[in-house]
């Protein structure tokens, strides 16, 4: 009997041609679509739609491929896992990474137990990502053949049981042969372009969606340069993060950036483009992919956020879960709250929290 997989049809490309490619393999695919609670705009929100209505795409493209299909309701594990994380992050002055937490705790938590239950021992998704079994089992996150779309930063925190369920059939595609792909295959996506954005935010950003959905409120408070002057006003820490250069709205010699936000006394400090620069910072939470975790001082190349240039690092473990980097050079925006991960090679090593 042919072996099944269930495959995450996000509603782009990827993952449609995730499942085609796998229908070619001759396994018994399953497509399977979970629902946020955040699908339409606000003003279109109802308090029930039918599921086989939420997403036509979906159910289009499992038609194309000939494929069973299920719509599953994630929406109560999504809002208080990812939503809520996304707000108390903002509360506590930190920047969120939500995907990399709906990965780890949505993808591969209700959705890969919905899958096997319906019979699938393997979740496939559209990411850009490799895994490799080792001789003793063990399993290593790798980067995708495409550096330039490579999508290993966004899985860095899933665990050793989430991988050996995991497939990423794309991980050795680029992104112009997965388009050629589904162009012979005939198949579309939903979404008007590729999104860069949060799924879950309907408003006009992110600003007006913790003031609006969150009921973030208003607190103005200072602005203060690196010297401790205070320079101006703010309508709220919410609406910055480190390394803002836009929005702030204070006039100066040269451009202003955001420098640190300080939540105990609501204050905004910013300063020059220097005052970002960073030769260490240290990362907590981490999850160590391989199974026997680093005991000493090792050179990595370290991502502080999903496009930023992999820079040379010594990590020094804190305890079991806490590292030290050191950057052999100043690294600009080290950003508490964003993901940090690791590399050696084309290898994961792992990824934490920026304290």
């Amino acid at each position: 009997m042919n072996k099944t997989v269930a495959v995450a049809l996000s509603g782009g490309l990827d993952s449609a041609v995730t499942a085609a490619l796998l229908k070619k393999e001759n396994y018994r695919v399953i497509g399977l679509h979970f629902l946020t609670g955040y699908e339409f705009p606000p003003s279109e929100s109802t308090p029930s739609r039918p599921l086989s209505r939420i997403n036509p795409w979906a159910q289009r493209v499992s038609e194309q491929i000939d494929i069973p299909f299920e719509v599953i309701d994630c929406s109560e594990a999504f809002e208080r896992v990812v939503v809520r994380y996304f707000i108390d992050a903002y509360r506590s002055g930190r920047t969120p990474n939500p995907c990399m937490v709906c990965n780890q705790r949505i993808k591969f938590g209700p959705v890969l137990e919905r899958a096997k239950e319906l019979g699938a021992s393997i979740l496939a998704t559209g990411h850009y990502a490799r895994i490799r079994r080792k001789a003793n089992g063990e399993f290593c996150l790798l980067k995708g053949s495409d550096l330039a779309k490579d999508q290993s930063y966004f899985l860095a925190r899933l665990t050793q049981q989430q991988l050996g369920r995991a497939m990423f059939p794309l991980g050795s595609y680029t992104k112009k042969q997965v388009q050629e792909i589904a162009k012979d295959c005939g198949l579309t996506s939903s979404l008007a372009r590729e999104s860069q954005e949060l799924c879950f935010v309907r408003h006009k950003g992110y600003k007006e969606f913790l003031s609006v959905s969150a009921g973030f409120p208003i607190e103005p408070g200072l602005i203060a340069n690196t010297k401790g002057q205070t320079i101006g006003h703010h309508q709220g820490l919410h609406a910055y993060t480190v390394g803002q250069r836009r929005g702030i709205g204070i006039p100066g010699p040269a451009p202003y950036y955001v420098i640190r936000l300080e939540r105990e006394q609501n204050r905004l400090v910013i300063g020059s483009k220097s005052d970002l620069a960073a030769t260490e910072c240290m990362v907590s939470d981490i999850n160590w992919i391989a199974a026997e975790p680093p005991d000493k001082a090792v050179s990595v190349k370290t991502r502080i956020r999903y496009r930023h240039q992999e820079a040379e690092s010594i990590l020094t473990p804190v305890g079991l879960h806490t590292a030290k980097i050191r950057f052999s050079r100043a690294q600009y925006a080290v950003t508490p709250g964003q993901a940090a991960v690791f590399y050696q090679g084309e290898r994961v090593l792992g990824g934490g929290w920026i304290a």
